[in-house]
C-alpha cells in the first residue's frame, strides 16, 4: 500500500514537472505601430480619447440623449448580457479544478433461475446508498489553460461591450449633427423658396408694365416650384433621420427635441496623440488581443490531448440484502483508485483538434494586426476630413459674400437695363443656394469629423 502511495505521488509531481513542457506561456503580439498619424507634425501624448464624451460634446440636448441612449440601447444591453455569458464560462472552468462528488441510492431486486440458483438464495433485494466522487489532476495544464482562455474571452467580452459604448456614442452624435444639418438645410431652401415666391410676383408686375416678356414669368415660376419641390424630400430626410436615432435610444419613431446648428461651437484643439495609444484607448484593438490570447491558449489544451490524462475517483456508502440492517457497520463499503488514461487509436482526432486551434490563433493574430491598421486608417480619415472642411469655411464665406452681390445686381440690372435677362438672375440664384447648401455641409463634415475622431482614437466609454 504505502508502495503504492510513493508511485502515485511520484506520478502526479513529474506530470507537474513536465506540464510547463507542454503548454506555452503567452506573450503579446508584436505589431507594426507607425510612431505618427499622416501630415502630423511632432505628435504627442495628449489624447482626446482620455476625454469623457461629456466634455467633447457640450450640446446639453445632445447629452442628454447620450445618457438615454447608454440607458436603453439594445444592443449595449445584449453586449452586457454577453459578459455575464463569459462569466458564467469563467466559473465553469474553474469549478473543473475540484472534484465532482456525486449521491446515489438503489434497489435492486434479483431473482435466480433453477439450477443456478440450486444451494442459494433464489430471491434477493439489495439496498445501496453511497456518494461517489471523480477528480481529474491537471497535471498537463489543460485544465490551467482552459481557465485562461475563459478568462481572456471574459475580457474580449467587456471589450466588446465598451466598443459597443464607443460606436452608440458616436452614432447619436452623428444622427443628432445630421439633424441639425438637415434641419438648417430645410430653413436655408424655405427662405430661398419665399424669395423666389416674391420674385415671381415681381416679375409678372414687370410683364404687366411690358419690360419683360413671358418667358421671364414662366422662368421665374418654375424656379419657385424647383425651391417647393425640395423641401419635402428635406423633411423626409429629417423624419428618417429621427426614427433612425429613435432606435438607437430604443423608442417608437418620435420627434427629437435639438437645438441648432449655429449653436455648435469646437473651441477645443483636436488632439490625437500617437498610435501605440491605440492599444490601450481602442476597445476593439483591445478585444482583438484579448481573442488572440484565448486562441493561444486553447491552443495549448489542444496539445494537452497527446498526454495521458490522470483521475482519482472513490466511493463510500452503505449496502445491504436487508432494509432493517441498511446502515450497520457490516453494511459499510469504500474504495478509492486512481488511474492514466492515454487514448491509443482515435483517427487523427487529436491532430486534427490542435491544427484547428492553431489555425484559429493564427486567424485572431491576423485580426489583432488587420484592427490596428484600421484604426490607424480611421484616424487619419478623421483627421483629414476636419483639416479640409476647416480650409473651406474661410473661402466658402467669400464665395457666399460674391454671389449674394451677384444676385442683387442681376437683379438690378434687370428693373432697369435691357441689357439682361431673368435667366442670368436665374442662374446668380441657383449658385447662391448651391453654394449656401454646401456650406452647411462644410459645418457638418467638421461636427462629424470631431465624431469620428474620437471614437477612432476609442474615445467614448470613458
Amino acid at each position: 500500500m504505502k508502495t503504492n502511495h510513493i508511485f502515485l505521488f511520484s506520478l502526479i509531481s513529474i506530470g507537474l514537472w513536465t506540464s510547463c513542457k507542454v503548454t506555452k506561456s503567452y506573450h503579446k503580439p508584436e505589431a507594426a505601430i507607425a510612431s505618427g498619424y499622416r501630415d502630423i507634425v511632432n505628435p504627442d501624448s495628449s489624447n482626446m480619447a482620455a476625454m469623457k464624451w461629456s466634455e467633447v460634446f457640450t450640446d446639453p440636448v445632445l447629452n442628454e440623449l447620450i445618457r438615454q441612449g447608454l440607458s436603453a440601447n439594445l444592443n449595449l444591453k445584449i453586449a452586457v448580457e454577453r459578459i455575464n455569458e463569459s462569466k458564467a464560462n469563467l466559473r465553469m472552468s474553474k469549478a473543473a479544478f475540484l472534484p465532482g462528488l456525486n449521491g446515489n441510492v438503489s434497489v435492486k431486486q434479483s431473482r435466480l433461475a433453477f439450477p443456478q440458483g440450486f444451494g442459494m438464495i433464489n430471491n434477493s433485494t439489495q439496498y445501496d446508498l453511497g456518494i461517489s466522487t471523480n477528480w481529474e489532476l491537471d497535471i498537463w495544464g489543460k485544465l490551467s489553460s482552459a481557465k485562461r482562455a475563459a478568462y481572456a474571452d471574459l475580457l474580449a467580452s467587456d471589450a466588446a461591450k465598451r466598443a459597443v459604448q464607443t460606436q452608440l456614442v458616436a452614432d447619436i452624435a452623428n444622427h443628432y449633427f445630421e439633424l441639425l444639418s438637415l434641419d438648417q438645410q430645410l430653413l436655408v431652401t424655405q427662405k430661398t423658396a419665399k424669395n423666389r415666391s416674391e420674385d415671381a410676383e415681381a416679375i409678372k408686375l414687370l410683364f404687366e408694365s411690358s419690360i419683360l416678356n413671358g418667358v421671364a414669368v414662366v422662368q421665374s415660376e418654375a424656379n419657385y416650384y424647383e425651391a417647393e419641390l425640395a423641401i419635402p424630400d428635406l423633411q423626409q430626410k429629417i423624419k428618417e433621420t429621427e426614427h433612425a436615432l429613435c432606435i438607437l435610444l430604443a423608442r417608437t419613431p418620435s420627434k427629437i427635441e435639438r437645438t441648432s446648428l449655429t449653436q455648435q461651437q469646437l473651441s477645443y484643439d483636436l488632439k490625437p496623440g500617437i498610435p501605440a495609444q491605440l492599444l490601450a484607448y481602442r476597445p476593439d484593438v483591445q478585444q482583438a488581443e484579448y481573442q488572440f490570447r484565448a486562441a493561444f491558449e486553447n491552443s495549448n489544451v489542444a496539445r494537452t490531448y497527446f498526454y495521458p490524462s490522470l483521475s482519482i475517483t472513490g466511493a463510500a456508502g452503505f449496502s445491504s440484502l436487508g432494509l432493517s440492517n441498511w446502515f450497520s457497520s457490516a453494511g459499510l463499503f469504500g474504495n478509492i483508485a486512481g488511474g492514466l488514461t492515454q487514448s491509443i487509436f482515435n483517427k487523427g482526432v487529436n491532430k486534427a483538434r490542435l491544427t484547428t486551434a492553431q489555425s484559429k490563433q493564427q486567424q485572431a493574430l491576423y485580426g489583432f494586426e488587420y484592427s490596428l491598421l484600421k484604426a490607424s486608417q480611421e484616424v487619419s480619415d478623421a483627421l483629414s476630413a476636419y483639416e479640409h472642411a476647416a480650409q473651406k469655411e474661410e473661402k466658402r464665406a467669400k464665395q457666399l459674400k460674391a454671389l449674394a452681390q451677384a444676385v442683387e445686381f442681376n437683379k438690378e440690372l434687370l428693373n432697369n437695363s435691357k441689357n439682361t435677362n431673368y435667366t442670368d438672375v436665374l442662374a446668380a440664384e441657383q449658385n447662391l443656394l448651391t453654394a449656401e447648401l454646401k456650406g452647411i455641409n462644410d459645418q457638418s463634415q467638421k461636427l462629424h469629423a470631431v465624431v469620428n475622431l474620437y471614437r477612432a482614437l476609442g474615445g467614448g466609454w470613458n
